[in-house]
């Protein structure tokens, strides 16, 4: 019999967290809270339980969400975060996803919402864990299984990760999500704003620019010399186009 799934809260106002604890205690899974960032990240690294999905404040007591989600994949932690920001601060966003969070609500959000982002992070883990066993059958839910080769690279956008020369590569799902957009449009220009809206769901008044630093990483991915890259090229002005084969 499987175990109920962990999601561990880290929320330091307690009205909030409360509800939050409630209602996912009310869909079956069992719950952990911690209110201070340096609490959480002592528990996340050292805690033998395993855990399904994490709800992350990005501001915290002690150390904040970004600090705590950078530690936790530097770590080789990959569990899925849902990070939790400010709505007016789109920046959040946009950190949240550099320091490796796998999607973001901002507040306030409808807590219907919530529930069913974190169900879509654990089905995606589950199919990537049916994917890698092998046990994946005709009723369950699966992805299409798809890859993208390239210059010694491999995409496997089912499993979340990039195999290179010596080197394999966990992505997040934000990443994935990137790249596949990027790579199925081969060879265009895509606007800064394009990949904000249409991947990130990111509108208005964000500032595009910020872009840059998350695709400054994905360079360190992908390419051979990420001071000169070959395959993620800057488009001034305008944003980025993916080239296969330069």
């Amino acid at each position: 019999m499987a175990e109920t799934p962990l999601i561990v809260v880290v929320e330091d106002e307690d009205h909030l967290a409360q509800g939050l604890l409630f209602n996912l205690q009310a869909e079956g899974y069992r719950t952990h809270l911690e209110s201070d960032g340096d609490a959480a990240l002592a528990y996340l690294l050292g805690t033998t339980d395993p855990i399904a999905a994490i709800v992350l404040d990005c501001m915290l007591p002690g150390a904040d969400g970004f600090t705590i989600v950078r530690a936790l994949r530097e770590a080789q932690r990959f569990t899925p975060v849902l990070m939790l920001t400010a709505r007016s601060r789109p920046e959040d966003v946009l950190e949240g996803l550099e320091s490796g969070a796998d999607d973001y609500l901002p507040k306030p959000f409808d807590l219907s919402i919530l529930l069913v982002r974190i169900k879509s992070l654990l089905r995606r883990t589950a199919w990537q864990r049916a994917q890698t066993s092998g046990t994946a059958t005709p009723s369950e839910p699966t992805e299409p299984t798809a890859e993208y080769a390239f210059n010694h690279r491999t995409i496997r956008f089912d499993q979340l990760e990039l195999i290179a020369p010596n080197r394999t590569t966990h992505l997040t799902v934000m990443e994935a999500d990137l790249l596949r957009y990027l790579t199925d449009r081969e060879g265009e220009i895509i606007p800064r704003k394009a990949i904000l809206e249409e991947v990130w769901q990111l509108h208005e008044d964000t500032d595009t620019r910020a872009i840059d630093n998350f695709i400054v990483r994905l360079r360190r991915y992908i390419e051979d010399d990420p001071a000169h890259p070959q395959h993620l090229i800057t488009v001034r002005g305008i944003g980025y186009r993916f080239v296969a084969n330069p």
